[in-house]
């Protein structure tokens, strides 16, 4: 590319300053738009291979076959001591596990919460973590040692080496000192693993967790093995069905390798796939908005090969006479193709600047914090320039280079492409725009959803809760001493207390209840351990019966024994899976067989997770004294900042040892629904700004279009059109494409938001209104475009127009 090409480039842009502006700033918005995407995509897509030698990690899933069970699917949890009984029946195998249990660092009597996870002393022979001082593996072989990260470090110890200090740690029920014995890495972001400080793991179960340690059927920690290669990882795991039979049946029967599977995920793949029963994943999100980037960079080189071959023919001249001066065919198509990639490497220049200047509000909007790594970006931008330079000057390149130069020359007007030319100017105006509606629908659809999740009946009053997740630091004593504290609080209304709470907190327990008359162990149901005063504290709304109160004694379940019978309140999803059909008919009915229920109330359903999991059929019992993992919810009147200074320092007069952990329930909700509400958007401003660039071309085919046919409108007015006709005509013509478009995106967005939507058990119906809504819209966004030129070329007199050049 010499000196030459960029001399005509600078004429070819100077002379025509609006078409280049139109004409970069499209592909340059492309660009940015692809760019931002993509730096989004690469970030989700790169979890957990910042670890050395990631390729070789796996994790251990939990697969249940139990289609009836709130927990049906595959989870990333195993039962705790799954590793000890593996490397028992397979020695030499390479793995870890990690128990995330957290800690209190004790400083003066106050306690500060921090992620602590128990591992095994072989946990650096698998995460091998970058280390910033001390040991690693070796320090893990002492109970009393100690691994911080740096920020922790920093924390507590200031500039001081913190390497050989001292560390109060609570752990659990004891309390012991615990010798800082490394410092490492801070965990990036682009990581699910949760801790910033490890010790080594208890040998066999923790104390109080014996019966669930070693039980099949429980999943408490997270198991990780290497492997060299993957056909030793896939020869492994064809070894697990036979380990489950030998091992499982103790707790899952004698078809415990049908109930239940243990199965190999690479450690890198964990961040995109679901578990469970959720409806959808991250990898569904990620696949969605990398198209999004793509098509709109696609649209933005549609929109520049539409307005490079629109405008060939302005320059059509110059490519005779340098024809009659000797230039040969390819000679001009690499002098035009040449420019074309310097064009393309100009709006990638300008996307650039677009784009780390948009990143501030794509990170707000979408909770990130992406950075553009110019390592990185530049070189692939260079490449993005030529291959699209190439792609898209190729057809005007061949376009212009082929116009005959006699025919040329002697033509009293520059020739625009003909019909041939014309019909592709409308065919990628149908494409873009087929596109853009297609992206309007979707937006909408989104927009919708999200906001029906946010409104939509829960089952109970959302407003006005305080959720306390710290309890379970507490002791029995201080857990009653505690809940009584906060209702006694003026401005506290009612105080419940549960194993679980709104938002998704607390424990996931399930167990099956047998139906008489039917074989087989029965459906398994959600089990959720109440207290005192939770039904009213959430308003729950009772459809039959009656919820458990004081006043009748065998409500109670504390300190029952396992055969015993025992009182529950059902919700309405469990009516039907039950086998009951209507509420009032489960009232008083007695379930289980080894274990006997008898339901004394149904309610109306609570849902307090993920809106991507369905409503599970749930059964509650109720405790008057201790729960082992207890939540307070407490309803407030007021300001919430005023209710929640009140409950936290009550808690610190009662319990200043232990880190006060709560939020509002709307809070804690809101999370549930975070991930969907940045893809929305993420895809809504990739939507606007694919939109605009269709509208960016289509007003430069309409300027274009308008000002080759000034002379065809004077004739048309001189034989007694009027504006209005001339309008019209104009109009109609760029409506046109766009109907046809409509046709098109229809059935695009149809297929997309139906196959999105099935990620939610509570969804929006895909009405029609949506895709009339975006044709209206997408009609009303080309008609603005296009109306401005419209009316200037139909205002103009007859007389300036026969004789305009």
């Amino acid at each position: 590319m010499n000196r030459f090409a960029f001399l005509t480039l600078y004429r070819s842009l100077t002379r025509h300053r609006l078409y280049a502006a139109l004409n970069i700033g499209g592909l340059a918005i492309g660009i940015a738009v692809f760019l931002v995407l993509g730096l989004y995509v690469r970030f989700e897509t790169s979890y957990e291979t910042w670890l050395p030698r990631h390729d070789q990690v796996y994790i251990v899933q939990t697969v249940w076959h139990m289609p009836d069970s709130p927990f049906d699917g595959a989870y990333p949890n195993t039962m705790g001591g799954l590793l000890e009984e593996m490397k028992a029946d397979f020695p030499g195998l390479s793995g870890t596990s990690i128990n995330g249990v957290g800690a209190t660092v004790l400083r003066g009597g106050i306690g500060t919460a921090e992620d602590l996870a128990w591992v095994d002393p072989q946990f650096f022979e698998v995460m091998d973590l970058p280390m910033l001082q001390g040991e690693g593996g070796r320090a893990l072989a002492d109970p009393s040692n100690v691994l911080i990260d740096a920020n922790m470090a920093r924390k507590y110890f200031g500039s001081t080496d913190a390497v050989g200090q001292t560390l109060t740690l609570n752990i659990g029920a004891g309390t012991a000192s615990y010798r800082v014995a490394g410092v490492f890495a801070p965990l990036p972001r682009n990581t699910d693993l949760k801790f910033t400080m490890l010790a080594r793991s208890p040998k066999g179960a923790p104390k109080g967790n014996e019966d669930w340690w070693y039980h099949w059927g429980s999943t408490s920690v997270n198991t990780y093995l290497r492997f060299p290669n993957p056909a030793a990882a896939k020869a492994f795991a064809a070894r697990m069905p036979a380990f489950v039979v030998r091992h499982g049946t103790r707790d899952l029967g004698a078809n415990a390798d049908k109930t239940m599977q243990l199965t190999l995920l690479p450690l890198t793949d964990l961040h995109l796939t679901p578990a469970g029963r959720e409806m959808a994943s991250m990898r569904q999100t990620i696949v969605t908005l990398g198209v999004v980037g793509a098509l709109t960079l696609l649209i933005a080189i549609v929109n520049y090969v539409n307005l490079a071959t629109a405008r060939a023919g302005l320059r059509a001249r110059e490519v005779a006479m340098r024809k009659v001066l000797g230039a040969s065919r390819s000679m001009l198509v690499r002098q035009f193709a040449g420019e074309a990639i310097l064009t393309t490497a100009l709006a990638a220049l300008v996307a650039l600047a677009l784009a780390e200047l948009g990143l501030p509000l794509v990170n707000a909007a979408a909770g990130l914090a992406l950075s553009i790594p110019y390592a990185t970006v530049v070189p692939a931008l260079l490449v993005l320039s030529i291959v699209v330079g190439i792609g898209a000057g190729l057809y005007p390149a061949v376009l212009l280079s082929r116009f005959p130069a006699a025919a040329v020359l002697a033509s009293a007007r520059s020739p625009g492409g003909g019909r041939t030319g014309a019909r592709l100017r409308e065919m990628l105006v149908v494409f873009q725009f087929a596109l853009a509606t297609a992206f309007i629908t979707g937006t909408l659809v989104l927009v919708a959803q999200t906001r029906h999740l946010r409104q939509a009946d829960l089952g109970f009053a959302r407003d006005g809760l305080i959720v306390v997740k710290s309890m379970a630091g507490l002791s029995e004593g201080q857990q009653d001493t505690m809940r009584d504290a906060i209702a006694s609080l003026p401005m506290i209304r009612a105080v419940g207390i549960a194993d679980s709470a709104a938002g998704g907190f607390g424990n996931n327990n399930a167990s099956n209840i047998e139906i008489p008359g039917q074989p087989g162990s029965g459906p398994s149901l959600r089990e959720i351990v109440v207290g005192r005063g939770f039904f009213a504290t959430y308003g729950a709304r009772v459809i039959a019966g009656r919820v458990f109160d004081d006043q009748h004694g065998a409500d109670d379940s504390y300190g029952t024994k396992s055969k015993d019978n025992r009182a529950i309140v059902i919700n309405r999803t469990a009516v039907a899976v039950l086998g009951f059909r209507s509420a009032q008919e489960a009232v008083g009915k007695t379930l289980g067989k080894g274990q006997p229920r008898t339901i004394i109330g149904v309610v109306d359903d609570m849902r307090f997770f993920s809106p991507h999991v369905p409503m599970d059929a749930t059964y509650y019992t109720y405790w008057s004294h201790y729960l082992g993992a207890p939540v307070i919810t407490a309803r407030y009147a007021g300001r919430m900042d005023a209710a929640m200074d009140a409950v936290r320092d009550t808690w610190r007069k009662i319990a200043p040892e232990v880190p006060f952990d709560a939020a509002p329930a709307d809070q804690d909700l809101a999370k549930l629904f975070e991930a969907d509400d940045h893809a929305a958007n993420l895809f809504t401003i990739g939507s606007v700004l694919a939109v605009l660039i269709g509208c960016v071309g289509l007003w430069g085919l309409a300027s274009f279009n308008t000002s080759r046919r000034v002379k065809e409108i004077g004739i048309r007015k001189a034989l007694g059109a009027s504006s209005r006709d001339v309008v019209k005509l104009l109009v109609g013509q760029f409506l046109r494409p766009v109907l046809i478009a409509n046709v098109i995106a229809w059935p695009l967005a149809w297929v997309a938001m139906r196959q999105w939507l099935a990620g939610f058990s509570d969804r929006i119906a895909l009405s029609p209104l949506y895709f009339v809504a975006a044709t209206l819209l997408a009609l009303a966004i080309a008609v603005l475009t296009v109306i401005a030129q419209s009316l200037r070329a139909a205002r103009a007199t007859p007389a300036w127009a026969l004789h305009h050049e």
